[in-house]
């Protein structure tokens, strides 16, 4: 089977490939394409593959290409992992925003509009040429803003782009976790949009487990989530909000410390990768002990600025090792195998959420077989979490016409209709802060 990586230059590959080594069963992944706009960052990452397949007997065989359409034929799976501008792209609309006093985060508010701006188009591309070379083609989504982008992928690709992202998956197995339960054996009734949602019970042979946490302070405050929104919180919302909540929740203390802070979440990465593939292009570099020392310190610093103005501490090291790759692999041997199985993910509503129609993409578990994922109709969230989802959704759908017709006019609405966003007049600085900086962003008239 031939999976294509499309961004494939990413430093975050060798989690998937990692992955694909540990499956040894009929029907598996056998050869990978990479493929990615800079041949110094495929050469790269190759590497550091290389050393992983070293000891693996019939590890699957590793391409790369620079050519697109060359990588889409004949594809069985396309990860779309893509990063449209770069980790510069990324620090400039943390700066841009942050100098006009909101938040810049890459998926959440003025930044994840941003971003969607300058992704979109390229993503409607990459979906109209996966129609026409790769019809039977599975296209699995790891590109952010995951909902939006893989929204506008399915106006094109209908059910055969499904979305996915680990924030839930970890938080359903932090929840199981400290109840004593199995993750494996538990439903997490989780329900949102990518980036925006509440696990509302936890159930563990028919019986909701949930309850019993909210009830238990010192319970409810041992694990990530707890110490980052606080005890008190939680018991007020009755649920467990998706960590990137703490942006909506507690948004003025947030961007009082990201506006503090020496560098940017996306500043210190562009720094810190940009010397790894400087440090990858000396041939005696260990490639894999450069990637994990690298990776180790990543995943340490991630959301760093939340947990400090929570006071939340460190990130347990069970937090530290990811997961996305994970979720991949489970969506892909469920759909190539018939391993049928439920996983958390983005997909169109189809009726799953009755306050969005059917196009809408949401996150929602779904019930996953040869035919792909499909949503478990869930029950409607409380007015507070309605309110929420229905304002970032209509913000998505102002990105996607923006991208569609290329107007300026519609893309200063989707930041001023954003619930961080507090005036007309800062969505205006917004849109020419970025065009100046995002040659990407050049279409929009």
């Amino acid at each position: 089977m031939k999976l294509t990586i499309l961004g494939g230059g990413g430093f975050r590959v060798p989690l998937v490939y990692g992955a694909l080594l540990t499956d040894r069963g009929e029907g598996r992944v056998t050869e990978v394409v990479l493929h990615d706009l800079d041949d110094s960052r495929l050469y790269a990452v190759a590497r550091v593959l290389a050393e992983q397949a070293a000891t693996v007997p019939d590890a699957p065989t590793v391409t790369a290409t620079t050519d697109l359409d060359e990588a889409l034929r004949g594809a069985d799976f396309i990860f779309s992992a893509i990063r449209v501008g770069g980790l510069e792209g990324r620090a400039n609309d943390e700066r841009v925003a942050l100098a006009q006093g909101v938040l810049g985060q890459e998926t959440v508010g003025a930044g994840g509009i941003a971003y969607g701006l300058r992704t979109v188009p390229v993503a409607v591309d990459i979906a109209q040429r996966v129609a026409r070379l790769a019809p039977d083609a599975w296209v699995i989504n790891f590109t952010n803003p995951a909902g939006l982008v893989t929204e506008a992928m399915s106006r094109h690709l209908g059910d055969r782009v499904i979305g996915i992202c680990d924030s839930p998956v970890g938080l359903g197995r932090r929840i199981a976790t400290v109840l004593g339960a199995n993750p494996r054996e538990a439903f997490i009734d989780y329900v949102g949009l990518n980036h925006l949602g509440w696990v509302r019970g936890l159930r563990v042979a028919g019986r909701d487990e949930l309850p019993r946490l909210l009830a238990d302070p010192d319970l409810l405050g041992s694990f990530e989530e707890g110490k980052l929104f606080g005890t008190d919180w939680l018991q007020s919302l009755g649920a467990i909000p998706n960590e990137y909540l703490h942006y909506y929740y507690f948004n003025r203390e947030t961007v009082r410390a990201y506006s503090e802070v020496e560098k940017t979440r996306g500043a210190f990465l562009r720094d810190q990768q940009a010397q790894f593939y400087d440090e990858m292009k000396r041939p005696d570099t260990a490639a894999l002990t450069a990637w994990d020392r690298t990776r180790a310190e990543r995943e340490a610093t991630y959301m760093a600025e939340n947990r400090e103005t929570a006071g939340a501490g460190e990130r347990d090291a069970d937090d530290l090792s990811g997961g996305y790759e994970k979720v991949a692999l489970a969506l892909m041997r469920a759909i190539a195998r018939d391993e049928r199985t439920t996983l958390i993910l983005n997909v169109r509503n189809q009726g799953a959420l009755s306050v969005l129609d059917t196009d809408a993409v949401i996150e929602v578990p779904c019930l996953v077989d040869a035919n792909g994922a499909h949503p478990v109709a869930v029950a409607p969230l409380p007015d507070h979490a309605t309110g929420l989802v229905c304002a970032v959704k209509g913000v998505e759908r102002e990105v996607l016409a923006a991208a569609e017709n290329g107007s300026r006019t519609t893309a200063v609405k989707a930041f001023a209709l954003h619930p961080l966003v507090d005036s007309v007049n800062v969505a205006r600085r917004l849109v020419e802060g970025y065009t100046e900086v995002h040659p990407g962003l050049a279409y929009l008239k």
